[in-house]
């Protein structure tokens, strides 16, 4: 019940925390994030360093839904998302996306 120019104010601010993204450029659908991609990839990264898994390839199923991964924050999380945080990591110099004979994976340093 807010006013037009009340919800624009609170999605700007959403925007400018990195928690939305438009998905058009007449601002009319975008997407809320609930943590943003490089606050996903860091969650991921203390998992794999965590677990001694540095220098380890993974498939994108594996850590959205492999068995290794149950129980983790980032367990479930869709694959765009995961893509998006793995990009972060990947420009951090943490993590190589790969392209696999079934998929896509990554290998984390």
């Amino acid at each position: 019940k807010l006013p037009l120019e009340s919800i624009q104010v609170v999605l700007e601010e959403l925007r400018k925390n990195g928690n939305l993204e438009w998905l058009d450029k007449n601002k009319t659908s975008f997407l809320i994030m609930w943590r943003r991609p490089e606050e996903w990839g860091k969650l991921i990264y203390q998992w794999v360093s965590k677990n001694g898994l540095t220098n380890s390839v993974f498939t994108l199923y594996e850590l959205a839904s492999g068995d290794d991964t149950e129980g983790e924050e980032f367990h479930g999380l869709d694959e765009a998302m995961l893509l998006r945080a793995l990009q972060a990591l990947q420009q951090e110099h943490k993590a190589e996306i790969i392209t696999l004979d079934d998929g896509q994976g990554v290998k984390f340093f």
